[in-house]
């Protein structure tokens, strides 16, 4: 392995759900806690992070009551859970002295700056943490797009995924024993084997523009780092 990180910029697509921990619901203060550790470890190494953050962990704990909700409002609710999510990120960033910035693409100027290309590129290459909020501000599309589109933008090198299993596998390992994990995908194999990398426009999106995702587990310590310094963690998908 690399003494060096072998990505100079990357992008981390952080779900909802993640920041539960074990709970059904909410921010798990623990667990932002640690994510927020394996992100400063990337960062001290030198390498540029953005960061796309889902609601999943706010929004779906009131969804039977939205059940039968217009889709777009819907999802614009989604968006705002996505903003609480990155200002409690921000703020647990700010406890361990990580220079972070949040960036919406709902315009909420009283709470957060509006989504500017430029602005994020120059946070970046002065070594603070972007923070993407509220999706691509479109509804319809996921974080999971927005994740792409967003990484395509900031010109990154590597997409990951963080997830709440070790990589992609070809069977849901919970259900099956017997299940897979695919050290290595192409985009064509995970869209035509319905594997849920990320949803189709995403990993289509990912496919046209050649750039690679990495698919690990969040809470297996220490894997985003080994990652970066180029081990075989995860799942890679790839051209």
């Amino acid at each position: 392995m690399p003494d060096k990180p072998i990505y100079k910029r990357i992008l981390v697509k952080l779900s909802g759900e993640a920041l539960m921990g074990d709970d059904s619901y909410g921010i798990n203060q623990e667990m932002i806690e640690r994510i927020v550790g394996e992100i400063g470890d990337v960062s001290k190494l030198g390498v540029e992070i953005a960061v796309v953050i889902g609601g999943g962990n706010i929004f779906r704990g009131v969804a039977p009551a939205a059940a039968h909700m217009d889709r777009a409002t819907a999802d614009y609710m989604g968006m705002l859970a996505t903003i609480m999510n990155a200002l409690a990120l921000q703020d647990a960033m700010r406890r361990v002295n990580l220079i972070s910035r949040v960036q919406s693409a709902l315009n909420v100027e009283q709470v957060v700056e509006p989504y500017i290309r430029g602005k994020a590129m120059r946070y970046l290459e002065e070594g603070k943490i972007v923070i993407f909020a509220a999706g691509t501000g479109n509804p319809f599309f996921t974080t999971d797009t927005a994740a792409a589109l967003r990484g395509m933008e900031m010109s990154v090198e590597l997409v990951l995924k963080a997830t709440k299993v070790d990589g992609v596998y070809s069977a849901d390992p919970k259900k099956h024993s017997d299940a897979v994990r695919y050290k290595k995908l192409t985009f064509d194999e995970a869209i035509i084997k319905n594997l849920k990398v990320m949803d189709a426009t995403a990993l289509t999106l990912c496919r046209d523009q050649k750039m690679p995702i990495s698919v690990f587990s969040i809470f297996e310590p220490g894997a985003l780092k080994r990652i970066v310094m180029g081990a075989d963690e995860g799942t890679m998908v790839h051209v």
